[in-house]
């Protein structure tokens, strides 16, 4: 099982599996590393965003089923996941869990697994505490350095330091990592900005602030030892 497919729900995030997760995983024993962008449109700009869970498991189980070779996980946001209605993510209902993405996670492997224990395995999901951005505070003078802004590292130190982690930083609608950033930041591009600072802050050094992505980590490396 050397090949890794990650569902992702937007553009940073596919930059994010292809260039920098790539790059650390495959000296690891990985033959590939590949973001696929959950939707089915004809059109590639339209095919990003959080969709329904049902949705994204079909897409789960037809990359497990087609290539029983592959690894199959997620990267989407816990921040403005959909957690009820039509549209919801499961859930184990473990109330009080830290981070609040353990429940989810728990959730989609329960879900998964009634299509067979073997196909369950090859699944890893991850929901990102809160959003990709927290992972930037892993290092925030290197991130400042890295989009050419020193003159907000101070601001961007304060933030981290108000945490206990990088992936603490809350959800609230203004509290939020990457409305923080856009704050002190005036036409800071996700996509580009973000990817950069995260290549020059390196994989190690948020697995080092950041549990629930070492977990993530660890759980990837276990796959290919395994």
């Amino acid at each position: 099982m050397s090949r890794l497919i990650v569902l992702v729900e937007g553009r940073t995030e596919e930059v994010f599996v292809n260039e920098v997760l790539s790059s650390f995983l495959t000296p690891r024993g990985y033959e590939s590393v590949r973001a696929r962008l959950m939707g089915e449109s004809s059109l590639r700009s339209e095919r990003g965003g959080v969709r329904a869970w049902n949705f994204v498991r079909r897409r789960v189980l037809e990359h497990l089923k087609e290539d029983r070779g592959c690894v199959v996980s997620t990267m989407v946001d816990y921040y403005g996941l959909p957690l009820d209605g039509r549209r919801a993510w499961p859930s184990s209902g473990r109330r009080g869990a830290v981070p609040a993405a353990f429940p989810i996670e728990e959730g989609m492997r329960t879900d998964i697994a009634t299509e067979g224990s073997g196909i369950a395995r090859r699944f890893i999901p991850y929901v990102a505490m809160h959003e990709f951005e927290a992972l930037l505070f892993s290092d925030c003078a290197t991130f400042g350095r890295s989009i050419d802004r020193e003159d907000v590292i101070s601001d961007l130190k304060r933030i981290r330091q108000a945490f206990v982690s990088p992936e603490e930083i809350d959800d609230s609608p203004m509290g939020a990592p990457s409305k923080r950033i856009g704050r002190l930041v005036a036409n800071y591009n996700k996509p580009i900005d973000g990817n950069l600072a995260a290549l020059n802050i390196g994989v190690e050094t948020m697995r080092r602030e950041c549990p629930h992505f070492a977990q993530w980590l660890d759980e990837l490396e276990g796959m290919v030892t395994a």
